[in-house]
């Protein structure tokens, strides 16, 4: 997926944005966790809410890289 590519239109929340939100987090406990924690620091999936299964996606792919 491309780094700049936006997953949550309404937001502007980029890949590279997640991926940044997951970075500055301490420990990751579960992808729904995360998925909490990533919200709050970039508004994702807090629109129409159409990103959110597109949003634990991009987040479990990371949290297996």
């Amino acid at each position: 997926m491309n780094a700049n590519e936006m997953i949550c239109k309404c937001k502007q929340v980029s890949y590279h944005d997640v991926e940044t939100a997951l970075h500055q987090m301490d420990q990751f406990e579960d992808v729904l966790k995360a998925f909490e924690e990533v919200q709050k620091m970039t508004q994702c999936s807090t629109g129409c809410g159409g990103c959110h299964d597109k949003i634990l996606d991009v987040i479990s792919e990371l949290l297996m890289a």
